[in-house]
């Protein structure tokens, strides 16, 4: 494997990212932050909307621990998987609070402590390790795991075998380089479709290369579409939102969904929004109270303020479309 490494630490030096912020950084909390703001999401949406704001809002992870989570929320709106969000908030919290006296809270070195934190996975937890702590250990994200089922003609990616495979081949000396490289090649050479082979490092070992786009096989699925009946309660000019507590956009404000929509309510349309798992359709139904019957009433710049789901800002603006 010395030559490919060399191959690939020249490959790096002339075609990798190396601009990308979180790479010219010593600091554990904003390469921690990029790992979780790049699960499932795109380089260029996390660079120009989210990473550099969210820095400037929490610039520190005691400052991200002392934060309430709203705020969290409402600066990671649009992202999604709010999930993300808000075990990066618990985490800081966490560190925040275990922290000694006078210390900043710092991150864990170690893979196995740094798992065992909320909202950090085995790949986070080594991407960690290895861009901020320089640690001799592979990262296994999606354009890695297509890379090694292709130089080993794997048409099923079997993550066990996949973490052995990337183990021995890791490059101990310039681990840093060496996984950057790799989720670089990924995304740029060994792309999912039309794959520039020639133009790989990899080429000379690869046994996928004749046919690549074989390995590994995707697994094919069905998106189901969910319909929900959407109440927008409104009083006084303000429009009534409640804070979510189910599992599913937990902490975020939204509009009720029921069962039934009331007799006395107006149909105003309907909004789409499409999720990984599932495409959900609203129809939006709009009713006037004669006298409050919810918690919480805003007006909508004031919704604006706070942290809302996609689908409910399309809801939002189809209620102000729809008062035009």
């Amino acid at each position: 494997m010395k030559s490919i490494h060399r191959k690939i630490r020249h490959w790096y030096t002339q075609h990798g990212r190396t601009d990308l912020p979180w790479r010219n950084t010593t600091d554990p909390y904003p390469i921690w932050l990029s790992e979780v703001m790049l699960q499932q999401t795109q380089v260029k949406t996390v660079l120009d909307r989210y990473y550099f704001p969210f820095l400037e809002k929490f610039p520190t992870i005691e400052a991200l621990g002392n934060a309430p989570l709203d705020a969290v929320l409402k600066q990671w709106e649009g992202l999604g998987y709010y999930t993300r969000a808000k075990n990066l908030h618990k985490t800081a919290q966490l560190l925040t609070q275990e922290k000694a006296a006078d210390t900043a809270p710092v991150l864990p070195s170690a893979i196995d402590e740094l798992i065992q934190l909320p909202g950090i996975g085995k790949n986070t937890a080594h991407a960690v390790a290895a861009f901020a702590f320089k640690q001799p250990v592979p990262v296994m994200e999606a354009n890695v795991r297509r890379i090694l089922c292709r130089i080993h003609a794997m048409e099923q990616a079997d993550e066990k075998a996949l973490w052995e495979i990337a183990y021995s081949m890791v490059d101990r000396q310039n681990p840093f380089e060496y996984n950057q490289a790799m989720m670089d090649i990924g995304a740029t050479r060994c792309t999912p479709k039309a794959p520039q082979c020639a133009a790989c490092p990899f080429e000379s070992i690869c046994q996928g290369k004749s046919d690549p786009e074989r390995y590994p096989q995707k697994k094919r699925r069905t998106v189901p579409t969910r319909e929900q009946h959407i109440m927008i309660n409104l009083y006084n000019n303000k429009l009534a939102l409640s804070q979510r507590q189910g599992r599913f956009l937990h902490g975020l404000w939204g509009f009720d969904a029921v069962e039934v929509p009331l007799c006395a309510a107006e149909e105003i349309g309907e909004v789409t929004h499409a999720y990984t798992h599932f495409k959900l359709r609203c129809k939006v139904y709009l009713y006037d109270e004669t006298e409050p019957a919810h918690d919480h009433y805003f007006t909508p710049h004031q919704i604006r303020q706070l942290a809302i789901s996609k689908v409910d800002e399309k809801i939002l603006n189809l209620y102000l479309d729809s008062m035009t």
